[in-house]
């Protein structure tokens, strides 16, 4: 028989203990899973909670500075207290302050828009019209570059073979800067008046060969003109705001006065005269600076935002009015008085900008315009069609936006001709200047 001593008994108590303790701390392993799940599941609750919490942000700036806006407040009411902070759980991230990016104020998260939206209004503002801004003043300089060659034939072909008569070859170099001075006035938010004032200087080098009856002889004469060209006003108006996939539709409606100096009635210097008196050679003393009718347009333009780029798109007409002129012949040597009407004019253009940031943009675009045939009328006569007076003139244009304050843009654009009637090159530069 075993005797059963204190001693004895406390040692085996400890011994119990000891291996329940050990049974304690070895987890069963459907344990183990159950915390890992537990620890992905609080892991996503902080990363999703730090979410929703920068988003509460965000949206609180955007209501505090549209009251602001509207309420003509720019800060906070002194003495206000700031709205009260949630506190995050341990090992959140907290959102990012000011300095990453975020307003911390109605101010700033005000100015923070306007930044972000000013390449699209510059944008805006030379595809169709920026109603947000009163008043704007906008000087451009421009620069086009037109050169043409032409072969004519005086006389017939005899036998199908033999061209009997003079050859000569017509070349017409002309170069035109243009100065424009533009003001644009926000009446409300959906109409802008403009109004267009161009003053031109031109230079036109007439060549041509074959003078004297010998086809190596080239005779060569320039001719300059300068003024005022045609005054233009026209009207903005906004018929849809871009909502969700709709974009901003604007119409446009102008008119254009003669105010330049027309192309008919000029007095001619004649530089070669035939042995019949037939005139070989002559060009005008001086070069216009308008066309000399009265003009009227209607357009639509289309612009459409979707980050980071900007799409536009124009369709119109142009309609121009019979006028009368003392002179319309193309002889110098003689006057007869009757009526123009130019042909009407249909253009259209597409194209995309690219906002790099809240100053830079960068457009492509491709425009065209298409002309009917021009038609005079002598006194008391009929109409007839001018033959080679249609046209089409298409351009491929280039376009870089630079803000370079908060009021004034630089725009430069580079327009390179597709077709014979287009200028072989332009080249702009405008400067719109908000007040």
């Amino acid at each position: 028989m075993i005797r059963a001593t204190p001693l004895a008994l406390a040692a085996l108590a400890l011994m119990a203990a000891a291996s329940a303790q050990a049974q304690a701390q070895q987890p069963a392993p459907n344990d183990e899973a159950d915390v890992r799940a537990l620890m992905a599941q609080l892991e996503s609750l902080k990363a999703n909670y730090a979410q929703e919490v920068r988003r509460l942000r965000e949206l609180d700036m955007q209501v505090q500075a549209m009251q602001a806006r509207l309420t003509g407040k720019t800060a906070p009411v002194a003495g206000a207290a700031p709205p009260p902070q949630q506190a995050l759980p341990a090992g959140t991230p907290a959102a990012p302050a000011s300095a990453d990016g975020y307003a911390s104020s109605a101010a700033e998260a005000q100015q923070a828009k306007q930044e972000s939206r000013r390449s699209v209004d510059d944008v805006k503002q030379q595809q169709a019209a920026l109603f947000s801004r009163r008043f704007t003043i906008e000087n451009s300089l421009s620069y086009a570059r037109y050169d043409r060659k032409q072969l004519s034939l005086n006389g017939f072909l005899a036998l199908d073979a033999i061209f009997l008569g003079n050859i000569a070859i017509e070349n017409v170099e002309s170069d035109t800067l243009t100065y424009n001075l533009a003001a644009r006035w926000g009446v409300s938010p959906r109409l802008t008046l403009n109004l267009d004032v161009p003053y031109l200087a031109r230079k036109t080098v007439f060549q041509k060969g074959g003078a004297g009856g010998s086809a190596a002889a080239i005779a060569q004469e320039e001719t300059t003109g300068n003024g005022i060209g045609d005054v233009g006003v026209s009207a903005n108006y906004r018929l849809f705001a871009e909502r969700g996939r709709l974009p901003e539709t604007v119409l446009t409606v102008g008119a254009t006065a003669p105010t330049g100096r027309a192309p008919y009635g000029l007095d001619w210097k004649v530089l070669e005269r035939d042995d019949d008196d037939f005139i070989r050679f002559a060009v005008p003393e001086q070069q216009p600076t308008g066309n000399g009718v009265w003009q009227a347009n209607v357009g639509l333009s289309a612009v459409k935002t979707a980050d980071p780029a900007i799409l536009f798109a124009n369709i119109g007409y142009i309609h121009s009015f019979p006028r009368s002129f003392d002179d319309i012949d193309a002889n110098p040597d003689t006057t007869n008085p009757g009526d123009v009407k130019l042909g009407g004019s249909y253009y259209f253009g597409a194209g995309v900008a690219f906002a790099f940031n809240e100053r830079t943009s960068l457009s492509i675009s491709f425009s065209d315009k298409l002309s009917a045939r021009a038609s005079t009328r002598y006194k008391n006569g009929q109409w007839l069609k001018v033959i080679g007076s249609d046209a089409n003139a298409a351009t491929l244009n280039l376009g870089i936006t630079y803000a370079l304050n908060q009021k004034t843009t630089l725009v430069s654009l580079l327009g390179i001709g597709l077709t014979p009637d287009a200028p072989d090159f332009t080249l702009a530069f405008k400067v719109p200047y908000s007040l």
